[in-house]
């Protein structure tokens, strides 16, 4: 009898780590996996270029349903997991299906966070994180003008430019006075809003919602102001959340999120968890490049190499919207003894930062030029001395002589 391995979560993070397992040691296990939607593994990230009409469901797809039954996976779709009893080492879905488990592998992911106004259940108030959101946001546009959308960070702007692209008329509310400011520094910001508002995307900025207004479906947005804008589709992207309703329900110790070490193992060594439903050294994880690592280290030690351990690093955030460029990576912000190198050239709608931090490249924000950012990147991964390549650091790499 092979082990059992039980992955709760048929995202990308679970689907990665099943990958990397079946590389390492394939036949091992008996493998089952229960996802909450009914579909295959997809491209989470690519929901944005379907919504925009630029690629459809069957192009996103990781992994379909003939993939699974190639390499003997059992796949329980539409079926979450609702209970895990540690005790017998068995989980219960929703259907009733009880799996026993001799290795259990939590990829929960998060659950977007909907800003728990008045209204925030009327028919319209979506958010934006699965294939049914994307159906549910094209339905509307198809018989909808107004739309807002309240979060403007990366997921906020992908949603706004997507709707757009189906001909709605966009507003997009953010809480501070800088789009994506968890990314980019503040003329970034600026010339990232002023692009986007030659394309006819509004913002709002500053601007703390109140109430969504409506009664059969969402009519607007209030503000606590006492301002109002028409809404007929409300797209929350206000963040996410650990999803670990589940692992707390089963007595996993959990803060905000499930906590693992540097294998990616929780408090019961027959649990592991990956992605963005874990806890690692007080971090929570949203990117791909760190939960692809996650995916690797948790392989390796459900595979019984477990030579490997996670470790966390620097991860860039790259916003490609109808053309404008943006990369960031690192401290961008700075602080006491730090100094910043910066470019601007406004005919060319480039503007480049970079902040020194003891002779070290400590972060980069690019906007409109980033074809130089995997090497600022590597740079700082690094972390040398740059002092000799101050002069030319914002023109990027010199090439070698021949």
């Amino acid at each position: 009898m092979k082990p059992a391995l039980v992955v709760i979560g048929n995202g990308m993070a679970g689907m990665r780590t099943v990958e990397e397992l079946l590389a390492l040691a394939p036949g091992m296990y008996d493998i089952t996996v229960f996802g909450a939607e009914p579909h295959g593994n997809y491209n989470r990230i690519l929901l944005s270029p379907v919504l925009a009409g630029e690629k459809t469901v069957d192009d996103i797809m990781l992994n379909t349903r003939e993939w699974y039954a190639e390499n003997g996976i059992t796949l329980h779709a539409g079926d979450p997991v609702e209970h895990i009893d540690r005790r017998r080492r068995v989980v219960r879905a929703r259907s009733g299906l009880e799996v026993r488990y001799d290795r259990l592998l939590l990829a929960t992911g998060s659950k977007p966070f909907i800003i728990p106004v008045p209204g925030h259940q009327l028919p319209g108030v979506l958010a934006f994180r699965d294939i049914g959101d994307v159906e549910d946001m094209l339905a509307a546009a198809r018989d909808h003008r107004h739309a807002v959308v309240i979060g403007g960070g990366l997921l906020g702007l992908e949603a706004a430019n997507g709707l757009m692209r189906q001909g709605m008329e966009v507003t997009v509310v953010h809480v501070t006075d800088a789009l994506m400011n968890q990314q980019l520094d503040k003329p970034a910001a600026k010339l990232l809003q002023a692009a986007l508002e030659k394309r006819g995307m509004r913002f709002l900025l500053d601007a703390q919602t109140s109430a969504i207004a409506g009664t059969e479906r969402v009519t607007g947005v209030r503000f606590q102001d006492g301002s109002e804008i028409p809404a007929d589709l409300v797209v929350m992207t206000a963040g996410v959340r650990p999803n670990i309703a589940l692992a707390q329900a089963a007595g996993l110790h959990c803060e905000r999120a499930i906590v693992v070490d540097d294998t990616l193992q929780t408090y019961d060594p027959r649990v592991y968890a990956v992605g963005e439903c874990v806890q690692h050294r007080r971090a929570t994880f949203g990117l791909v490049a760190p939960i692809w690592e996650q995916a690797k280290v948790c392989a390796a030690h459900l595979a019984g190499t477990g030579h490997r351990r996670y470790v966390q690093q620097a991860a860039p955030t790259r916003l490609k919207v109808t053309g404008i460029d943006v990369y960031s990576v690192g401290d961008f912000i700075g602080g006491e003894g730090s100094e910043d190198l910066v470019l601007r050239d406004a005919r060319r709608g480039v503007y480049k930062r970079l902040v020194l931090d003891g002779g070290r490249l400590a972060g980069a924000v690019l906007y409109g030029d980033v074809q130089d950012g995997p090497w600022y990147f590597d740079l700082i991964q690094k972390g040398g001395d740059v002092s000799a390549l101050r002069h030319h650091l914002l023109f990027g790499p010199v090439p070698q002589a021949a």
